[in-house]
């Protein structure tokens, strides 16, 4: 494979990509989603001596062959996500993803929340953090009255029960993983994490530690949503 010719038309944007070993790392278990420069595949590729396309293979082959490999497309020019704290900072952005399941087999958007709530508040050493009510403020009560969506968002009398119940201490994002349980086989990627206690729907605990209750009470959402009826009032 290493010997194969690189296809050397510029049009071949993922042939470039697949091959910018500056901007390629090993993702790792906990993944490391703000990795220094200096762990590259390029620069650990330097420090051996080795060609950085066959240090990627080898990477890639470790764990029975389910390593992945992190490509920073976007946001990390200067080799940290100080870029994406601006962004998330100003008072025009919304916190969320929506991928719709489109790029499901090469994309994983539902750790977002997690990693919110672990990097950005708890763990990050390479820059500033995010205080943990800010956060939890901007995922739910600001995200759910940007879609009209004003009968859930906070803890209130009269609002929608929809509640996660985190031990943020034990809080942990795992690696993502390949699974082929789609129709037909097709697959998707899957990441999960540790310390949801328990996840509430409508008042129903659908997940428990993790794991699947079998309960269903969710709903389609058509279109926004009134306010509650019940005033919140200061003491």
């Amino acid at each position: 494979m290493l010997a194969e010719p690189v296809d050397p038309d510029p049009a071949n944007v993922l042939g470039r990509l697949v091959r910018d070993f500056e901007r390629m790392f090993l993702l790792g278990d906990p993944p490391d989603y703000e990795p220094s420069p200096e762990a590259s595949i390029a620069a650990q590729a330097r420090r051996r001596a080795a060609s950085p396309a066959a240090l990627a293979y080898d990477l890639m082959l470790e764990n029975d062959g389910r390593n992945l490999l992190y490509y920073t497309i976007a946001n990390y020019a200067h080799g940290s996500l100080d870029s994406c704290l601006a962004m998330m900072r100003h008072p025009g952005t919304v916190l969320g993803l929506g991928d719709g399941g489109a790029h499901c087999g090469t994309i994983c958007d539902g750790s977002a929340p997690t990693f919110m709530l672990t990097h950005w508040a708890r763990d990050r050493t390479r820059g500033a953090r995010l205080p943990l009510p800010w956060i939890v403020n901007a995922l739910c009560r600001t995200t759910a009255q940007a879609v009209g969506l004003l009968d859930r968002g906070i803890v209130a009398p009269g609002y929608k029960a929809d509640l996660n119940v985190i031990d943020l201490d034990r809080l942990r994002l795992r690696a993502p993983e390949v699974a082929y349980d789609l129709p037909t086989g097709g697959r998707r990627l899957l990441q999960r994490a540790d310390g949801y206690a328990a996840t509430i729907v409508s008042g129903t605990v659908v997940y428990r530690d993790g794991a699947p209750t079998g309960a269903l009470p969710g709903r389609l959402v058509r279109g926004p949503q009134a306010m509650s009826t019940n005033r919140i009032c200061s003491p």
